[in-house]
């Protein structure tokens, strides 16, 4: 793979590194606010609002996503803090980036007046299609990388620079999670976009985004080779217990939502 475009090297200032895994996760949130805005019309919210809350929301995740993962390997970090300043380039935990966007995101709705389930509804095709684009980035880096395997499909990084980057090892044949992730995000982009012209009820979509994303999440897990903390004695790693909890209180709230809608 290709974790690094180009070096421009710039004498005594130095050398501008352009990164393939920043470059793609800026195309994806450029494409996520995007399709946001076009969905965000539709609900006759102020498109324009969701770049401010895409800028809130980014910036949160980016955040969340690394103090997850301090979290999870706490005592690693405990004993390599300088380990914290430097792993700042990985990309994190989905789900605690998920977790604090999606609570600096309520905070920025209920501040400026705006239709929580409307809203909410509007950001999820836009999230699940920037994830998928996000995810070329990481196979370029290698991060989230696979278990060993010998599938006909398996991938093999050889670059150095992927290693020191995310940690994936070098000549060996590997899941290529990274490429699962994409194709799972991009069904369920598609799955929402079916969804949202047939919607009856809103925030369906917001619910139904998160109780897939929890179940396809959960399933590519088992094929993820990196280390993302673990629980039950190593039977679950740490995001897939929150994807059971996620995906229970999605389903409570798409049942909660439909009865609502039935007895309107």
């Amino acid at each position: 793979m290709h974790p690094v475009l180009w070096d421009l090297h710039l004498g005594k200032l130095g050398t501008f590194t352009l990164g393939t895994y920043g470059l793609f996760y800026a195309i994806a949130f450029l494409v996520g606010v995007r399709v946001a805005m076009a969905y965000a019309k539709r609900e006759g919210i102020d498109p324009t609002q969701m770049i401010d809350l895409g800028i809130w929301t980014l910036l949160a995740g980016i955040v969340g996503a690394k103090l997850l993962l301090v979290l999870v390997e706490f005592p690693y970090y405990l004993h390599h803090s300088m380990e914290i300043v430097y792993n700042w380039r990985s990309a994190g935990v989905f789900y605690g980036g998920f977790i604090a966007a999606g609570l600096v995101g309520l905070w920025y709705v209920r501040r400026n007046r705006l239709p929580l389930a409307k809203t909410a509804d509007a950001l999820a095709p836009g999230v699940a299609l920037a994830q998928a684009i996000g995810r070329i980035g990481c196979l370029s880096a290698g991060c989230c990388y696979g278990k060993p395997t010998d599938v006909r499909w398996a991938l093999t990084f050889v670059d150095p620079r992927a290693h020191d980057l995310t940690g994936v090892p070098l000549a060996i044949p590997l899941h290529p999670t990274q490429i699962y992730h994409g194709l799972a995000d991009l069904a369920l982009f598609a799955l929402l976009a079916f969804l949202y012209p047939r919607k009856r009820v809103d925030g369906i979509v917001f619910w139904v985004y998160v109780l897939t994303y929890a179940i396809l999440r959960f399933a590519i897990e088992f094929y993820r080779g990196d280390y993302r903390g673990e629980v039950f004695g190593g039977l679950l790693s740490t995001s897939q217990l929150i994807g059971i909890v996620a995906a229970a209180v999605a389903a409570y709230s798409i049942l909660r939502l439909r009865a609502a809608h039935r007895h309107a």
